[in-house]
């Protein structure tokens, strides 16, 4: 997310919104190849880790590729029994492979997270019962502590924070965060935590506050 996190604060953009997509992974290989053929298999950087486990098995050397469909197509290119792909079932329709196998994930709940951006700060009414998380970056004075200092008021508050992910700023001399805390900014205890937040934060940005996808609270 290190990309999101320089661009969304300069782009004009807000969050009104989060999706969870399951994600299922299959081995794609060229027409009338079998699993045992292959030597090199092909995808995503983030898709390769998230099927770790059949790659240790099977002994194949990962090749890392834009995305999972264009591993796809590179592999009906190169039209070779040997190089294989981990993408979706579709991206085997679209490229003319077999699906040698299917759900090949590590993890039968694995996700992929999309935010859902407005160019209008649509902030949902404040309901006390409504589960919503509330996006922001900001920078860290330079103090002894800062951190620990700026997530004080959320601990003390009873605000969860869902997410918190450090990133340098330009000149890599500040450094900056992403929160998630899990709050309305009208919420009573939100409002406290910002109160102190302020004191040990510069460059406070709102980025969004938006409904949690029910799929974050499902066990």
């Amino acid at each position: 997310m290190a990309d999101v996190h320089h661009f969304l604060p300069r782009s004009g953009l807000y969050i009104i919104g989060e999706h969870f997509e399951p994600i299922r992974h299959a081995l794609l290989g060229i027409k009338g190849s079998r699993p045992e053929t292959l030597k090199y298999v092909h995808s995503h950087v983030h898709a390769i880790p998230q099927c770790r486990n059949i790659i240790k098995e099977m002994r194949l050397s990962a090749c890392v590729q834009t995305d999972t469909a264009g591993a796809a197509a590179i592999v009906a290119q190169k039209n070779d029994p040997a190089h294989g792909a981990i993408a979706s079932s579709l991206a085997a329709q679209i490229y003319g492979l077999d699906i040698l196998i299917d759900n090949i994930q590590d993890s039968a709940h694995n996700m992929t997270r999309f935010l859902v951006l407005s160019k209008e700060h649509q902030i949902p009414l404040y309901r006390k019962e409504d589960k919503v998380l509330t996006s922001l970056v900001y920078t860290v004075r330079n103090i002894p502590a800062a951190l620990y200092k700026s997530l004080g008021g959320f601990a003390t508050n009873g605000v969860s924070i869902a997410k918190l992910e450090s990133y340098v700023g330009e000149g890599f001399s500040v450094a900056r965060f992403y929160a998630e805390p899990e709050a309305h900014p009208d919420n009573p205890s939100m409002q406290q935590a910002f109160d102190e937040l302020k004191f040990y934060a510069d460059d406070i940005t709102m980025l969004g506050t938006y409904p949690a996808h029910p799929l974050r609270f499902s066990s």
